[in-house]
């Protein structure tokens, strides 16, 4: 086994195309080919299954391609320490929920850094892809929560994907809405009052549990309910037609501006149910990046000053 022929496995699940992929690395695809089925009869299993329309991992191939993207990782954080040639950009990328916050202390790591010198990805996406993106490697750190109610599902989810859940906060729900929203300046709204209005709610999937909901309180019925898939939209919705979302309460307003209110909801039953414990989300026994170091301080940092805000169970 080499690195290259890592790198040409890693490159053909990337493109899904042994054409693609052979353009991607300057190599006839014949030998590309024959370097894979080098590859399968050392190690013993079959990497892709081919067909017309192209190629895709078998179970034993993807289990192989985690592996093959650690020791790529590490070779490359090897290169860039050691080489000193300045061609190779360390990579760090983070999938999370809808968090402004997330974003936020992203942000604040990026900009202390040279940019030049750093390959940066940032994903607000499902919850499933959230997973999947940390699991195969694709990020680093996923930032996610966990409740009652989804506690059990999300964690068998996670073992089963040999990832780990590392707590940051507990929080309470909050209604969260537009300054101009009939309901901006109470003190503490209840479910009932929510009612004459939209609940907003990110996308996840057609097929997809209650559990991946991003909104604590998902199987409450909601009357109204309007779906979007990216958070300038749901602030638009918020505003056009009087939307709110339920969440932790805890916004940046330098990322999503002034113009919206975080306000608490009030549970009559005082349920374990709107309670959410903030996290991220690594590879299991994962010893995170300088950059993965810098990102997680960065947001217990801005979690920390903004608990002072809101209030915190």
């Amino acid at each position: 086994m080499t690195f290259v022929q890592l790198r040409y496995i890693l490159t053909i699940a990337e493109t899904k195309s042994m054409n693609k992929a052979a353009e991607l690395l300057y190599v006839s695809q014949p030998s590309l080919t024959n370097a894979v089925k080098e590859l399968e009869k050392e190690i013993g299993i079959t990497i892709f299954f081919r067909s017309g329309r192209g190629v895709t991992l078998t179970d034993d191939g993807a289990e192989f391609l985690l592996y093959a993207k650690e020791i790529c990782m590490q070779y490359e954080q090897l290169l860039q320490r050691y080489e000193g040639s300045g061609i190779r950009k360390e990579k760090f990328g983070v999938s999370t929920q809808h968090y402004s916050f997330a974003v936020k202390a992203f942000v604040d790591v990026a900009k202390n850094c040279d940019m030049s010198k750093y390959e940066f990805a940032i994903r607000e996406t499902r919850t499933e892809e959230i997973i999947h993106d940390v699991r195969t490697m694709r990020s680093e750190i996923g930032v996610l929560y966990l409740s009652s109610f989804n506690r059990k599902s999300m964690e068998k989810l996670l073992k089963s994907a040999d990832l780990e859940f590392h707590m940051l906060i507990k929080c309470r729900a909050y209604v969260y809405l537009w300054k101009g929203h009939p309901l901006a300046d109470e003190k503490v709204i209840r479910f009932s009052q929510l009612e004459p209005y939209p609940c907003l709610s990110f996308e996840q999937g057609d097929n997809s549990a209650f559990y991946l909901s991003e909104e604590i309180l998902s199987t409450n019925d909601y009357s109204r309910l309007i779906r979007a898939n990216d958070r300038a939209t749901m602030l638009n919705l918020m505003i056009g037609l009087n939307g709110y979302t339920l969440c932790s309460g805890i916004i940046c307003d330098e990322l999503n501006g002034s113009n919206y209110r975080a306000v608490p909801f009030l549970d009559e039953d005082d349920s374990e149910g709107n309670r959410m414990d903030i996290g991220y989300i690594t590879r299991k026994n994962l010893t995170l990046s300088r950059l993965g170091d810098r990102y997680v301080s960065a947001l217990k940092k801005y979690l920390d000053e903004s608990s002072r805000e809101y209030e915190e169970i």
